[in-house]
């Protein structure tokens, strides 16, 4: 009998293909027994057991303070820099922990642990404190331990009852502003021109690619938008310590002499200073703490309950009428969402959701965005005006940035709120079309060719730009600018004129916006709940419904399976199925600078409208 190689490559696909459909589902099988007997477990038990009297709410908060997770693989390719797994602490679950524990009649102290807290505005930070003083009014302590104290951490601490530090640790407090890296002389030298084409005086985003240091303009708004965030922070701290007013700014000032009057001792310092209470070790933290609660011989030290647990006891309402809470967190861009990004369409599209769900009364946007695309931005600011003309109130919540796209986004609202320490405005719109044609003399590069039109090839990076383009651009720009001043013009029920005053790229705190006449009132994100609620006249038992992208197929295995997020991208970079994430050190912000530039440059249209402010959170 002949031999068939294709007959028997069919039969040992057909074997390979068995086993592995075998394989997939055994796989399955257990995987739904484990499920089987998880849920039969938490039946068995009888439910979450309640906690006990003179319970410690321990809040160890690890990882970055967000507005939102980051809900794909991609996403947190730079939460893994170096095989870590970094995690994150979403606002909105720390604030349920906080009002959750200021009614709980169980729980005697929160114990806050800060040392691996990192990241945070100055909104969330004063939202953060707003809840841990409605605990304290509630009758309950609150102490903070730790180690390093940095500035944002401290801002937290100084909430507490009592402070304690580490007889070997610090509390460090720096004030805000610093450097930018200015990369003019560098890519002269590279044969590189960044031709700029914006409208607003202020608008300094692009300096750094066309000069050599920042401008008057751009020192006088960062001067004025930094003391007045500075004068936001050492009042609240003097407040909460009930210190002098001026007492932190002498403080830094002498710093130097205390420390060597202290023997270099930093915890001595702060104690002497009144910034601590304290200094003590972490067993001394626990014994008074078991002195002060109840010993629980299980666990060897004071009755306890953990942030997550705590968190797990207070899950949101699954039905009834809602307010829709839809976040934008990130850079502005047209598509859809990526990694720290606020994608046009996907937002829209949410926004679009949350007006055709019948349950969903009305609609919050709490926006922490720098800005970026102005065509992004208007196709989630023109989803907003439709939903108000449907008949759904809309509340804008600013976190700690909601400026340029991020304004622009905000202005089909029926009312804007801002923390005062919010950076917003920066009311401005740029493009940046780079060009290399000294590299190409240097290189001996010629280009050379036929179009029909002088617009075929008006820019072409090899060459400089044609006068009629740059005309052409201009126009556009100016154009933007304009669309931008009537809409928030019509918005603020007030003049182009008045709005362009204000505008011209400036960036302004939300104490120094409302004095403006650029957001409607000062508040929280709970302050625009309530007026969303009020609006849809929903009283107070309502429920909040988190509209965001739908959880992928593999993200929702994972989660039930235990894992993060982070800890499957690790492994698949391991396993080499994607790519290394950006390198940390002094550059990685030159690289994060140049890849805006590229980014900018290799936009899918000739050239971009952006509508972005260089105002990280300080």
């Amino acid at each position: 009998m002949a031999f068939k190689p294709f007959s028997a490559l069919r039969r040992g696909l057909g074997m390979v293909w068995r086993a592995v459909d075998v394989s997939r589902r055994t796989f399955m099988n257990l995987l739904f027994l484990l499920f089987v007997i998880i849920v039969l477990m938490i039946l068995s038990s009888g439910g979450v057991k309640p906690i006990g009297e003179k319970t410690a709410l321990v809040l160890e908060l690890k990882g970055d303070l967000v507005e939102q997770y980051q809900s794909s693989f991609q996403d947190t390719v730079l939460d893994s820099v170096g095989g870590d797994s970094k995690r994150s602490v979403r606002l909105r679950d720390l604030m349920t922990v906080l009002d959750a524990a200021a009614k709980d009649k169980n729980l005697g102290t929160v114990v806050l642990l800060l040392d691996q807290m990192d990241g945070g505005g100055m909104a969330m930070l004063r939202e953060i404190g707003a809840g841990i003083e409605r605990v304290k009014a509630s009758g309950k302590k609150v102490v903070a331990w730790g180690g390093a104290y940095d500035q944002k951490r401290y801002l937290l601490a100084s909430h507490a009852d009592e402070i304690y530090v580490h007889p070997m640790g610090m509390v460090m407090i720096e004030g805000f502003g610093g450097r930018r890296n200015y990369y003019r002389d560098a890519l002269d030298k590279l044969g590189v021109t960044v031709n700029l084409i914006k409208v607003g005086t202020y608008k300094s985003f692009a300096e750094p690619y066309i000069a050599n240091g920042p401008s008057e303009a751009a020192q006088e708004a960062d001067s004025f938008l930094y003391n007045a965030l500075w004068q936001d922070y050492t009042g609240q701290v003097e407040k909460n310590r009930k210190l002098p007013a001026g007492t932190i700014a002498k403080w830094i000032e002498n710093l130097p002499q205390e420390m060597e009057a202290a023997g270099g001792s930093a915890a001595k310092v702060a104690l002497q200073a009144k910034l601590v209470d304290g200094l003590k070790t972490q067993d001394e933290i626990r014994a008074m703490l078991v002195k002060r609660g109840v010993y629980e011989d299980r666990i060897k030290s004071f009755r306890q309950v953990g942030y997550h647990d705590y968190l797990g006891r207070h899950p949101q309402k699954p039905f009834g009428d809602a307010i829709g809470v839809i976040t934008a967190a990130g850079n502005i861009t047209e598509g859809t969402s990526g990694p720290n990004t606020v994608g046009g369409i996907t937002t829209a599209n949410l926004i679009r959701q949350a007006r055709e769900d019948d349950q969903i009364k009305a609609v919050v946007l709490r926006v922490d965005s720098p800005g970026g695309s102005a065509y992004g931005s208007e196709l989630i600011r023109r989803e907003l005006e439709l939903t108000r003309a449907a008949g759904k109130p809309v509340v804008v919540s600013m976190g700690s940035v909601a400026a340029s796209g991020g304004y622009w986004i905000s202005m089909a609202a029926d009312e804007v709120i801002a923390d005062p320490a919010t950076i917003t405005g920066s009311i401005g719109v740029f493009t940046i079309l780079p060009t290399a044609e000294k590299v190409s003399d240097k290189l001996g590069i010629h280009t050379a060719g036929v179009t029909t039109t002088w617009l075929a090839d008006a820019y072409n990076p090899l060459r400089p730009i044609d006068p009629r383009f740059s005309q052409l651009v201009q126009s556009s720009i100016n154009h933007v600018y304009s669309e931008f001043t009537a809409k928030a013009a019509q918005a603020r029920k007030t003049t182009v004129a008045k709005i362009d005053e204000v505008g011209q790229g400036r960036v302004w705190t939300g104490a120094q916006a409302k004095e403006r006449g650029l957001v409607d009132r000062l508040g929280s994100y709970r302050d625009a709940l309530a007026s969303a609620a009020k609006r849809a006249k929903l009283g107070d038992d309502y429920r909040v419904a988190y509209v965001e992208r739908p959880v992928s197929r593999i993200e929702r295995f994972l989660n039930m399976m235990g894992a993060s997020t982070a800890q499957a991208v690790n492994i698949q970079v391991k396993l080499g199925l994607l790519e290394e994430a950006l390198p940390s050190g002094p550059m990685a912000q030159v690289a994060q600078d140049m890849a805006w530039l590229k980014d900018v440059a290799d936009g899918r249209k000739p050239f971009a409208a952006v509508t972005h402010c260089m105002c990280g959170t300080p």
